[in-house]
């Protein structure tokens, strides 16, 4: 018999890195993920599958991010980033045993740990999945390990986009991808940020009042049926989100929102949003802070692997966290086998919170209820090196021990317990605070009237070319206006500079693709394109190979998009 049903989601993104730099932020970054998480998910999926046990993940892995997975450029610089991670630890496999070095013995193993690892890595990638990472995930998804949802095509940030053929577009575009990369259209998406607002009344250039939709009409507009959001957006009380483990944040006084009431809803059921039949599911708050919790979660424990520490030589991480307290020079070396005996209790501990959280709820209310959880991918593996381990235990352990625990992709358990009621979920985001300060705030005003200029002028150009061009140059010229539009938009720009992570690197990259965008927009408005530069700037920004320019079409107030002469094309190919 059942006590309730389990949703496991994964939200995978990066932003767009090609050719954007190697390290400390840019390609390598992506290499990094890719070896650390994505390989090692995908390994664990898969054995889990030979083993007759079917993952039921919800993975979201923004278009962005497929892209990228997808680029042949990056597939061959992350071979060369292996072969240049296992000949610096060969190299410390020849450096140690040292005895002018403290533990070196150890030193020595760890060496001879990694040197495997990064090997098995390297074989997973060249031979198990062929580089083709996007293809296996796709394999997986078809035979129903897996679900993949999508999200906005660069993870633009919706609630803060100035008009809803932008916000439209960075939907449509997408799905779109999600669609020709993994062959199913995606039921589910992952809001940039977990970003929502509701409609709007506001007055129009006519004077005129006119209404913006919210953003699930977008949503539906693109046949996307659910999305997730943070257990206060549902609950209410208080707003501070952070779903995050490790970030180092700069000079920014968050002010968060005042606690709102109590709203008399929980997380333990999906809910239909008002404004269109899309369904919201919020994260449970007890199971999420169990694991991103940097001062009470899992990762924290001393076992584990340290982030921060790094050899000087090989830069390999032979550290272990130690204590929270301790001072990067004063950690102890790692240990991975007393580092998966913590996992095996962390998994255990789990799998019985998660079990007696359905169980309680259902003694309580006389029904099942869902218990959702929500994580960026990249926490596990790249932050939490162990990470993957314990998904891949927390799920063989819900198969094996507690088949009372109903584990379902979302798109499953929308389809098999469908909301019931309606609510209205208020202005929101994961961020400090709860609404969109990390993204608007100080150091990022300047960003947003220079995107809303872009957004204006490409809806501008488009209009004037309502039919695809004959000529191939002008046509090619457009595309790339798109995808400098659409990259411009990524919400990491204004997110790293306000984090200081990046503050420099994010303000280069929003202004190169600003200045792309104004480029080709001359050349277009101009009649003069230049072919040599329109080839430099298209054999750097590729993403998007098949996108249409047309998606940027204005439409009328109200116009459905399938239904807009100028848009149901794109619809109903």
């Amino acid at each position: 018999m059942s006590v309730g049903q389990f949703v496991f989601m994964l939200h995978s993104h990066l932003p767009y890195y090609r050719k954007a730099g190697m390290w400390p932020f840019g390609e390598e970054n992506l290499y990094e993920c890719m070896a650390e998480t994505y390989i090692p998910l995908l390994n664990a999926i898969s054995e889990l599958y030979d083993e007759g046990v079917k993952a039921k993940l919800t993975i979201g892995i923004t278009p962005i991010l497929a892209e990228q997975l997808n680029d042949e450029h990056l597939k061959q610089g992350f071979i060369k980033y292996l072969d240049s991670r296992i000949e610096q630890v060969a190299l410390d496999l020849e450096r140690y045993p040292d005895p002018k070095v403290a533990h070196s013995q150890h030193l020595k193993y760890l060496a001879k740990y990694y040197f495997d690892w990064f090997n098995h890595i390297k074989d997973s990638f060249v031979n198990k999945y062929g580089t083709d990472l996007i293809g296996n995930f796709r394999k997986y998804q078809d035979l129903g390990a897996i679900e993949i949802t999508t999200s906005g095509a660069t993870h633009g940030f919706s609630p803060l986009l100035a008009t809803d053929s932008n916000l439209n577009a960075q939907f449509k575009v997408g799905s779109d991808t999600t669609q020709r990369l993994f062959g199913k259209k995606a039921r589910g998406a992952w809001l940039p940020e977990c970003a929502y607002r509701q409609g709007y009344e506001y007055i129009g250039a006519d004077g005129e009042k006119k209404w913006r939709p919210a953003i699930e009409v977008t949503l539906q507009n693109n046949d996307i049926e659910y999305f997730f959001t943070e257990s206060h957006v549902i609950e209410g009380g208080n707003s501070i989100g952070n779903r995050r483990v490790i970030g180092v944040y700069g000079n920014v006084e968050y002010i968060p929102l005042p606690e709102r009431e109590a709203t008399g809803y929980d997380t333990y059921s999906a809910y239909w949003l008002p404004d269109a039949q899309v369904a919201v599911m919020g994260r449970n708050d007890r199971a999420g802070y169990q694991v991103w919790s940097a001062a009470d979660g899992y990762p924290g424990d001393g076992c584990f692997r340290e982030f921060h520490r790094k050899d000087p030589n090989s830069g390999m991480h032979y550290w272990r966290v130690t204590s929270p307290t301790t001072d990067l020079g004063d950690k102890m070396l790692y240990d991975p086998v007393l580092a998966l005996n913590k996992i095996n209790e962390n998994s255990d501990h789990y799998t019985t919170l998660l079990y007696h959280l359905m169980n309680d709820y259902k003694l309580a209310n006389g029904k099942e209820g869902l218990v959702m959880v929500s994580f960026d991918t990249e926490l596990f593996g790249h932050w939490w090196f162990e990470g993957v381990e314990f998904i891949k235990q927390v799920i063989k352990k819900f198969a094996s021990f507690l088949p009372e625990v109903e584990r379902m992709t979302a798109g499953e358990y929308i389809t098999k317990y469908p909301p019931k009621e309606a609510i209205q979920i208020p202005e929101s985001s994961w961020g400090q605070g709860g609404h969109f300060y990390v993204w608007q705030n100080h150091l990022t005003e300047w960003m947003w009237p220079i995107i809303h200029s872009c957004e204006k002028r490409m809806s501008a150009i488009v209009d004037k070319y309502p039919e695809i061009p004959q000529d191939k140059l002008l046509h090619r010229a457009l595309n790339q206006l798109a995808r400098e539009n659409l990259l411009l938009q990524s919400s990491d720009w204004p997110f790293l500079i306000t984090t200081w992570q990046a503050k420099d690197y994010a303000t280069d990259r929003f202004r190169e693709h600003v200045e792309r965008f104004e480029k080709i927009a001359d050349m277009i408005d101009s009649g003069n394109i230049n072919d040599w530069e329109l080839q430099q700037i298209e054999a750097i920004d590729n993403c998007f190979s098949v996108i249409d320019y047309r998606v940027y079409c204005s439409i009328e107030e109200g116009c459905i998009p399938q239904h807009c002469p100028k848009l149901s094309p794109l619809y109903n190919k």
